[in-house]
């Protein structure tokens, strides 16, 4: 038997993420180092080995799926905290993992050579090696420590979080920034599958949150198969996350090879068919209809880009449209999918790696913006995830710069309800609040797409179509007078949106044609810009509201 004071730890959560660990033991090894044993537990009887790599099928969820290989999720678990964990590293605790699926009699289809990268870093044990498995545990444990190794890593200080834009160039120079977890691998494998036999036309479809891993999961795809040599592309309606991409190549690679690399939704109106090996599209809820500067081009944009290419993989999220012209859907891409004659996979990423990976907070926040239930209370632990309003924007402002400072990249964006005066009267603010005690400044002024890069920034305010597809550390939102709290419900007032708003540009027209479709969209477009602004922090949202009872319906 392994030592009685052997610590024991059930439903561990990974730091940065909103995954599990199932059991995690703990102790002092033979050599007396800090030992932590990650057990993966599986109900599995059967399981099928795929092609894929670290990939298997198995019957989950009522039907047979592609999973993580359980030597794989342990394995992607230890490597995980051992990456964030700062106390592993400072006391070198020993982190190693293995699964164990105790109604499973025959592992033979797991232990094929194919995944044995993975069974050497974390064994299989099944119910019949019981005996195994224990001696497994002992040969890891000889000595207990009444669970202080566990206690040390619950309160242990994670190490920053890695943002996509730094970690860009070691991705394209083919190096692993990431470890892509459970389903992020599965999809990952399933369009590397799919790029295999690109005699027939296919499409993938990846649906996914904030800050669920889609742009990773794109840039890791798009380093596979440049890497291979394949023609691919990655593609986003948005400038920003573009600019802010090739910025960082910049003096790294080519100006030739970057322009190869990123281009914009609008490219393809001329391509001929099949003309890409692929093509992977971030954002294409951002999708439009007509391409070029007046929408004169082009007949539909996700029609065009499944012809231009063999592989069309679009990454989306429906509730990040915010902007009158967006029209990418899922709907529309199989529509598409089915006049060019192309084969489509479905697919969804859930878990989160944004937001502390803190599934409360978006679950909450979407509560907010779009169910008119009862609003349940935000109790997430601020040392996860820090939610805050305030009364004062200029207070807020100031909290933004301390972190700022500190070195946790943070940013203030806001809702775009004032007028960009600032364009032409370079002295003038655009916003102004408190009769004129905090104002600021537009960022489009200077930095234009890559304001969310520039250090002097800190004292400009974002707004959606310089920060959607990036993020931050903590992000300042104010909310502008188009989103008011009334009789306990939201009120979304799209005529307080700016003048020089662009992304309702013809609202005013449909309302008088359709008043009720008019009014349908602009809700959707407040909510979901919030919803998108309020979602770019990957440590923190601090909110000021320039409507006082919305604030305090927030504090309540």
């Amino acid at each position: 038997m392994f030592p009685e004071t052997t610590g024991v730890g059930v439903e561990f959560q990974l730091p940065k993420t909103s995954k599990r660990i199932d059991v995690m033991l703990s102790g002092f090894n033979g050599e007396a180092q800090r030992e932590v044993l990650i057990v993966e537990l599986k109900q599995w009887a059967t399981a099928d080995s795929t092609s894929m790599d670290g990939v298997v099928e198995t019957f989950v969820g009522g039907s047979l799926r592609h999973v993580s290989h359980p030597s794989y999720q342990a394995w992607s678990y230890a490597q995980l905290l051992t990456d964030f964990a700062l106390i592993v590293g400072q006391e070198k605790i020993n982190v190693t993992a293995c699964a164990f699926l105790h109604n499973m009699a025959d592992k033979s289809e797991l232990e094929i050579v194919h995944y044995s990268n993975y069974t050497e870093r974390a064994p299989i044990f099944t119910g019949l090696e019981g005996f195994a498995f224990q001696q497994y545990i002992v040969d890891k444990i000889q000595q207990g420590d009444n669970g202080e190794t566990i206690r040390m890593l619950e309160e242990s200080d994670v190490a920053p979080s890695k943002s996509l834009a730094d970690a860009l160039r070691a991705m394209i120079e083919g190096n692993t920034e990431f470890t892509l977890l459970d389903e992020q691998k599965v999809i990952y494998e399933q369009c590397l599958g799919l790029a295999k036999d690109l005699s027939t036309k296919q499409i993938m479809i990846v649906d996914g949150g904030p800050g669920t891993g889609k742009s990773v999961l794109a840039i890791n795809l798009l380093s596979r198969f440049t890497g291979k040599g394949l023609n691919a592309r990655y593609v986003t309606k948005n400038a920003a996350p573009r600019a802010v991409y090739e910025a960082r190549l910049t003096g790294h690679l080519k100006k030739s090879r970057i322009s190869t690399l990123f281009t914009g939704s609008g490219s393809f109106v001329s391509t001929s068919e099949n003309e890409y090996d692929m093509l992977i599209v971030d954002e294409a809820h951002r999708l439009g209809l007509k391409s070029g500067l007046y929408r004169n081009l082009g007949e539909n944009q996700i029609k065009e880009i499944i012809n231009a290419s063999k592989l069309s993989i679009f990454f989306i999220d429906e509730l990040q449209k915010i902007h009158i012209h967006d029209a990418g859907s899922k709907a529309m891409i199989r529509t598409m999918a089915e006049q060019l004659g192309a084969e489509v996979t479905e697919t969804n990423l859930v878990s989160q790696f944004r937001c502390g990976g803190s599934n409360e907070f978006l679950s909450w926040l979407d509560t907010l913006l779009y169910d008119t239930g009862e609003l349940s209370p935000y109790s997430e632990d601020p040392e996860k995830f820090e939610f805050r309003v305030f009364d004062d924007p200029g207070e807020m402002h100031e909290a933004i710069r301390r972190k700022n400072a500190q070195g946790e990249k943070s940013r203030i964006v806001a809702g775009y309800c004032w007028d960009w005066v600032s364009k032409k009267e370079k002295h003038l603010s655009d916003i102004v609040l408190d009769n004129g005690a905090y104002a600021a400044q537009w960022n489009l002024t200077e930095h234009g797409s890559l304001w969310i890069e520039r250090e002097e920034s800190i004292s400009e305010i974002g707004c959606i179509h310089t920060c959607q597809g990036l993020e931050v550390d903590y992000i300042g939102v104010i909310i502008g007078p188009d989103l008011r709290f009334e009789n306990g419900a939201l009120i979304c007032d799209v005529n307080q949106r700016a003048k020089t708003d662009a992304s309702i540009k013809g609202i005013k027209k449909m309302g008088r044609e359709d008043p009720e479709k008019a009014a349908a969209l602009g809700k959707e477009l407040i909510l979901n810009t919030y919803r998108t602004l309020m979602t770019r922090g990957m440590k923190g949202c601090y909110v000021y509201c320039t409507d006082p009872t919305l604030s305090d319906a927030l504090r309540k």
